[in-house]
């Protein structure tokens, strides 16, 4: 059996030298390098940013949905998305453990696992693609992955439905992050607040910064609004588009006194929102980007247009522990979890 290196670089194909994610091609051969892991997969969790692209690239038609998937997996040998630069993750059944992870790893053969990876550096096989959930990003296929010796997975909750458990999992990094980031007392607004990343993020939020804080959503239509209000996230509520930042901005003016926001969380799926984020957020505050439709280079060329000195987080998806904190917010509030297993479950 072929050994490989930790992180996967034996299967880059194009261009060479570097990591599977940023690579243009990947080896998705099924057999197994030593250090290894082969999954059976059952579902994919696209990202939102990708998916909404491939959504509308294919005018909502499933069909061309399934061929725009396959085709980007034909072409690169991992689902990552050439427009988002984005993937998402997957739910399947351990098949194959390299000897090289013995000892190292827990798993066994036969164990559901949610890998906690992007799609986008996961070497991947579509045989077919069996059904497509488009209100919430989910593909039920049959093919396989590969797991790396470096990847991070979580085996599946036996209290939790698969595609409610798979569908915090997907996005476990931004309430995690937002728990490390509120501080008692601190204003935050949340864009794309009524998403499926975003309502996590407002119950993080709304916990974190207590009676003294102040929490903000902002969605894009009323009707968004309403099933938020109805489990109290939030101190303030607001309808708008995040892509007219002065309107935002002054819509948080008007809610804060002319303080603005100590916390900017983006969770909106959507390009050309980055302005309105870094409007709303005092000088010396923190931005946090979740979302991968952000344009890195907007965001930062644009906060210096316009002489904020804020700090910027590229919305990394792991954090540690975010599995067991994103998961545990499902068993803590009995309304939010109600509210997931009728939209994701």
């Amino acid at each position: 059996m072929k050994k490989g290196n930790p992180f996967g670089t034996h299967r880059v194909i194009e261009p060479k030298g570097i990591l599977p994610q940023p690579a243009l091609k990947i080896d998705n051969t099924m057999e197994i390098y030593d250090n290894e892991i082969l999954i059976d997969v059952q579902t994919l969790n696209v990202d939102s940013a990708s998916f909404t692209q491939i959504k509308d690239q294919a005018g909502g038609d499933e069909e061309k949905i399934k061929e725009i998937m396959k085709g980007i997996v034909a072409e690169r040998g991992k689902h990552q998305n050439p427009v988002t630069g984005s993937g998402g993750m997957l739910i399947g059944t351990v098949k194959e453990i390299g000897p090289a992870l013995e000892g190292k790893t827990k798993l066994q053969v036969g164990d559901k696992v949610a890998t906690l990876v992007s799609l986008s550096l996961t070497p991947l096989v579509i045989e077919d693609i069996l059904a497509i959930r488009k209100d919430i990003d989910q593909v039920d296929i049959k093919g396989q992955a590969i797991l790396f010796e470096s990847g991070i997975y979580a085996k599946m909750p036996s209290d939790l439905p698969e595609n409610l458990a798979l569908s915090v999992l997907d996005v476990a990094g931004a309430p995690a992050q937002t728990a490390k980031l509120v501080k008692p007392g601190d204003t935050v607004l949340v864009v794309g607040a009524a998403g499926k990343s975003g309502i996590l993020c407002l119950y993080e939020a709304k916990k974190r910064a207590g009676i003294t804080g102040k929490v903000i959503c902002l969605a894009h239509r009323e009707s968004s609004l309403e099933k938020v209000k109805k489990l109290n996230l939030a101190d303030e509520y607001m309808v708008a588009d995040a892509s007219d930042a002065v309107a935002v901005y002054e819509k948080v003016m008007e809610l804060t006194n002319g303080e603005l926001c100590d916390l900017v969380i983006n969770c909106v799926s959507r390009p050309n929102c980055e302005m309105s984020s870094i409007l709303a957020c005092k000088d010396g505050g923190t931005v946090y980007f979740f979302s991968m439709a952000t344009s890195f280079t907007k965001a930062a060329l644009g906060a210096e247009g316009v002489g904020k000195d804020v700090n910027m987080i590229i919305g990394n998806g792991y954090t540690k522990d975010h599995a067991d904190i994103s998961l545990q917010i499902m068993r803590e509030s009995e309304a939010l979890r109600k509210l997931y297993e009728e939209i994701y479950a």
